[in-house]
C-alpha cells in the first residue's frame, strides 16, 4: 500500500520506563506514540495542537487501533510515519505505521479516528483552515 501524502516522521529513541519487563515497548506506549506523532505532524505544518484548540478546534479520539507486528525494544531508536487518511465532515482519520531506526522492519501499524468538536463538546463541520493546514506539505 502506498502511504498518503503529506507525511510526518518522528524518531523516537524507546526509554526503560516504557518498557515491560522483558524489556519490550509496552502494548499501551504505541499509543502515546502516535499522540506524540499526530502532535508532530500538526507542528511540521506550522502550527501546534495547542493552537488548535486555542481556535476552538478540539480532536477527540473515537477510536484507536494498532496492529502490533514486531517488537520494539528499551533503547531501539523507532522510526513513526504518520499520516491522515480520511477525511469526514466532522471527523478525520490519522494513520501510522512505526519502523525499525533503519525504516527496513514493520513494527507496528495504527490508526485514530478523531471527531471534530468546538469547546462544549459539540461536533462541527473539519473548519477549511484546518483542513488546508492538514494537508498542505510545508508550513501556512
Amino acid at each position: 500500500m502506498t502511504f498518503p501524502t503529506p507525511e510526518t516522521w518522528l524518531a523516537h529513541r524507546i526509554s526503560y520506563g516504557e518498557t515491560d519487563t522483558m524489556g519490550v515497548l509496552y502494548y499501551a506506549e504505541y499509543l502515546h506514540l502516535f499522540e506524540r506523532g499526530r502532535s508532530e505532524f500538526i507542528r511540521a505544518r506550522g502550527m501546534s495542537y495547542a493552537t488548535v484548540e486555542e481556535r476552538g478546534v478540539m480532536l477527540p479520539v473515537r477510536e484507536a487501533q494498532c496492529r502490533y507486528r514486531s517488537p520494539a525494544r528499551f533503547d531501539d531508536l523507532v522510526q513513526l510515519r504518520v499520516r491522515i487518511t480520511e477525511w469526514g465532515r466532522a471527523s478525520l482519520t490519522f494513520a501510522y505505521e512505526l519502523y525499525s531506526e533503519n525504516r527496513d522492519r514493520l513494527l507496528a501499524t495504527g490508526m485514530t479516528q478523531h471527531a471534530c468538536v468546538n469547546a462544549s463538546g459539540r461536533p462541527v463541520a473539519v473548519p477549511e483552515w484546518l483542513r488546508g493546514l492538514f494537508t498542505s506539505e510545508s508550513p501556512a
